[in-house]
């Protein structure tokens, strides 16, 4: 089974077009608000994948992507960035 994968493009500070691939969303219970991670597929100095994530309304038909402005909200997304990372890791080794 092939998994589908979302795309969007965003607009740089520098005003090039950049294609953007969703890795998950969710909507947290804790902030009422819903979230979108994706990377654009760039990578840092060390090797890792380069990942974002932002809050979006899902009920627009046009999304704006609003910055993540609190620790709180920072500390969710890495908390379900790291189980699944975990979970790909326990794959692997299977």
């Amino acid at each position: 089974m092939k998994e589908e994968t979302m795309t969007f493009k965003v607009i740089n500070d520098e005003g090039k077009e950049i294609d953007c691939e969703v890795l998950f969303t969710f909507e947290s219970d804790e902030t009422n608000k819903n979230y979108i991670v994706y990377t654009d597929n760039t990578v840092d100095e060390d090797g890792n994948t380069k990942v974002y994530a932002s809050i979006y309304n899902p009920d627009q038909d046009e999304t704006k992507l609003l910055p993540i402005e609190t620790d709180k909200e920072w500390k969710i997304i890495e908390t379900i960035l790291d189980e699944l990372q975990k979970e790909a890791a326990k794959k692997g080794e299977e």
